[in-house]
């Protein structure tokens, strides 16, 4: 029983070290040798810490099409916009926008 209580406090202790690394590395750790919790709250005088600048928001995914003609899909603003349809390129919306027939004047 002793030498699973010893092994939890070992694990706990570990955990902890490691813990205290981690915010020192990232420079996140309170200087001068206060306890984790003092710089915290009105009772040194209301100091309050830096809060981290928001970040800048995230750009949402540009919208894919996809071709009329081979069905591959695009980035909208990459794509052509012919007829109410999207091409992957001019060569399609210029096979697209051809007489059906093939050849004229048969």
């Amino acid at each position: 029983m002793r030498q699973i209580f010893l092994l939890v406090v070992f694990v706990l202790a570990a955990r902890w070290l490691v813990k205290t690394m981690r915010a020192v590395q990232t420079g996140t750790a309170p200087r001068g040798g206060a306890a984790p919790g003092a710089a915290r709250g009105p009772a040194n005088g209301g100091a309050r810490q830096a809060r981290p600048e928001p970040r800048e928001p995230r750009q949402l995914a540009e919208p894919m099409v996809r071709c009329a003609v081979c069905g591959v899909h695009a980035p909208k603003s990459e794509s052509i916009a012919f007829g109410g349809q999207y091409f992957c390129g001019v060569d399609h919306a210029r096979r697209h926008a051809a007489p059906a027939g093939g050849r004229e004047g048969r």
